[in-house]
């Protein structure tokens, strides 16, 4: 079987390879669960109708590297900064030390929005884009993390066990780029945070809502009102994710 395009001349392409996606039946959180993928030649004889593959074999990291690159997904050369822990074709991984920033909230739980615009202090917190989406955890200590730190609940709602962020009214960026990084936390902090995706977000005795009315025009975050969790940073960043049980 053969393709005819044109990009600016005329170009050739024949069906050589194909790759078979298998997904977990089991739908979580939006995302499937595990995934394998299988690479098979193609036998394209132009004397048979229809194609034929070939014996699955094992789909190797140079295959996808090179297939990626082909589908100009070369990563561009960045300088990166201190905060930044991990990059790779696919995410950007950065860290962020305890701040202060407003912060929005909608109507559909609680009595929030009245607390519209104030300054609350933020705790230590780990971010991953990737793609189109937005994970995140908290952090006890105000250090650079290493890859064995354990991290904590980011104590927002739109949140879910996962740590990934429920856009919803969230002005994304297009790139997980270092240059992308401020608009990341700035249209995380300025989004409308309007619904807990999890059972419990914090040990404060009133919850979500009474570790925030409490903390509006403080100055610093109490780290032991964060739920710790067996997960570390390099757990969460490769997607081994256990989530949290409380």
């Amino acid at each position: 079987m053969q393709v005819n395009v044109s990009i600016g001349q005329n170009h050739h392409f024949a069906l050589r390879e194909a790759l078979l996606i298998y997904r977990s039946t089991e739908h979580q959180n939006g995302s499937f669960g595990n995934t394998f993928i299988t690479h098979h030649e193609v036998n394209a004889d132009s004397r048979v109708k229809q194609p034929t593959l070939g014996p699955a074999k094992t789909l190797t990291i140079e295959f996808v590297q090179s297939l990626v690159q082909a589908l100009g997904g070369r990563v561009a050369v960045e300088f990166l900064p201190e905060s930044v822990l991990a990059r790779t074709e696919r995410l950007i991984a950065w860290w962020t030390p305890p701040q202060k920033r407003p912060m929005f909230f909608g109507t559909t739980q609680g009595d929030m929005a009245g607390m519209n615009g104030a300054i609350f202090p933020q705790p230590a917190l780990v971010w991953m884009a990737m793609g189109h989406s937005l994970s995140i955890r908290a952090l006890k200590e105000n250090r650079r993390p290493a890859a064995d730190t354990k991290l904590c609940v980011a104590p927002y709602w739109n949140v879910y066990d996962t740590g990934s962020v429920c856009l919803g009214s969230m002005r994304a960026p297009d790139a997980s780029t270092v240059a992308s990084i401020p608009q990341w936390e700035r249209s995380f902090y300025e989004s409308e945070f309007t619904h807990g995706n999890v059972g419990r977000l914090t040990r404060h005795p009133g919850g979500f809502e009474g570790l925030w009315k409490e903390l509006a025009g403080q100055e610093e975050f109490p780290a032991d009102s964060l739920i710790e969790l067996p997960e570390t940073v390099g757990e969460f960043l490769s997607g081994k994710r256990r989530g949290h049980d409380h």
